[in-house]
């Protein structure tokens, strides 16, 4: 039975969710499946992937043939590299610890890049934030500063208008006098 590990699609329309599976290729994308090995989430920054390593290395072992997206997620969670070296111990050049060695310091080397990747995403979300409220700061500002301009225009008014009210009252009142 000819067995591949491939992804098979969950969640809804436009928001996808994959099952990493092995399952026998000539069963549908989403149907009957031998093992589950993990999830992919392309949908969060950087994509989230959960994988059962030992399950995907026994899989290939077997004979289990990858499909190009999920032999790619293998390659990115280090599961070919296992195997790889898996076979080098079975031909006698590397020792198991030697095997686990190098792959605990491929792990630790990846987990430090995929680190510095969310710090940048974190840092640059942070620096658009920043440069967003400096913006709404700037905006409001200004819009203080025209309510102010106006305020004063109004106070200079009420008073311009009280200037004429009163110099009219004293003309009505010389003329008032003028009259007696």
């Amino acid at each position: 039975m000819p067995v591949k590990i491939r992804l098979q699609r969950h969640g809804k329309k436009g928001k996808p969710f994959y099952w990493i599976v092995a399952a026998d290729a000539r069963s549908k994308r989403d149907g009957r499946f031998l093992e589950k090995l993990g999830t992919y989430n392309p949908n969060v920054n950087p994509a989230s992937i959960d994988l059962d390593i030992d399950g995907a290395v026994k899989w290939l072992q077997n004979g289990a043939q990858p499909t190009d997206t999920a032999k790619a997620i293998l390659s990115y969670k280090g599961a070919l590299l296992k195997n790889h070296l898996a076979g080098g111990v079975r031909k006698g050049a590397l020792t198991e610890e030697q095997a686990e060695e190098k792959y605990q310091a491929w792990v630790s080397e990846k987990e430090g890049s995929v680190d510095a990747k969310k710090d940048a995403l974190a840092k640059a979300e942070a620096a658009e934030k920043a440069k967003a409220l400096e913006a709404e700061k700037e905006v409001n500002a200004k819009r203080e500063a025209a309510a102010k301009a106006e305020e004063a225009e109004e106070t200079a008014a009420e008073a311009e208008e009280a200037v004429e009210a009163t110099a009219e009252a004293e003309v009505t009142e010389e003329a008032s006098n003028e009259e007696e």
